[in-house]
């Protein structure tokens, strides 16, 4: 079962590509799930997967009897919906260039307020990671990361990364197996985040949180 998830996220991602450049517009019949089998070389298990997860996101629609249709998405929907239906890859691009320059700024513009913030989430997320709670560890992660937003004293940046920290915190509970070992694996780097910030060394920030950026995708 965990190969044909897998497999349905290489689907999904080609699914949501194809709809995105317009090979299958809105109200129109995507190809039945024979077709779809042979063109993605997969079995049926894994189509269905493919399918189910974007019907829940509200891209398709399926009607027994006639098919599954591409959804009208209105021009004027919320970032966190654009960003539940877009594929994971651009979601993860999008985050990659909003994290570095956050960094960035949060190194340059700090104050001693934000230094509190960012190590008290730091704290426990470290805790949360010592007693194996993941839900305490997946929340102490995005506080900390959120904390870093607010430190680059830029309203729209952090605004921006507080409708992709809904979006994040949902993919984390989205996976197969969650185990503090996600977090316990960049917890150094986490530690090294919050050194560069609290030295403003702008380019170590950087060069921290791709790492980080790096071991998570």
């Amino acid at each position: 079962m965990a190969n044909a998830i897998k497999l349905a996220d290489k689907v999904i991602y080609q699914l949501q590509q194809d709809i995105s450049l317009g090979k299958y517009k809105p109200g129109e019949l995507i190809p039945p799930e024979p077709v779809l089998m042979e063109l993605f070389q997969v079995g049926r298990s894994t189509i269905r997967e493919a399918i189910k997860t974007l019907s829940n996101a509200g891209i398709l629609r399926v009607q027994q009897g006639a098919g599954t249709f591409v959804c009208n998405i209105e021009n004027n929907e919320p970032l966190d919906q654009r960003l539940r239906r877009a594929a994971r890859l651009e979601v993860n691009q999008v985050r990659s260039l909003l994290e570095i320059e956050i960094a960035k700024l949060a190194a340059q513009f700090r104050d001693e307020q934000d230094l509190e913030h960012i190590s008290a989430a730091l704290a426990d997320r470290s805790l949360a990671i010592q007693s194996s709670h993941y839900e305490a560890a997946a929340d102490a992660d995005i506080r900390f990361h959120k904390s870093v937003a607010l430190a680059s004293h830029n309203s729209v940046l952090a605004d921006l990364y507080q409708t992709f920290t809904t979006v994040i915190r949902e993919s984390f509970s989205q996976r197969e197996k969650p185990h503090v070992q996600q977090f316990q694996q960049t917890h150094q780097l986490h530690a090294d985040l919050l050194t560069a910030i609290k030295n403003q060394d702008a380019a170590a920030a950087t060069k921290v949180v791709t790492q980080i950026l790096e071991t998570n995708f």
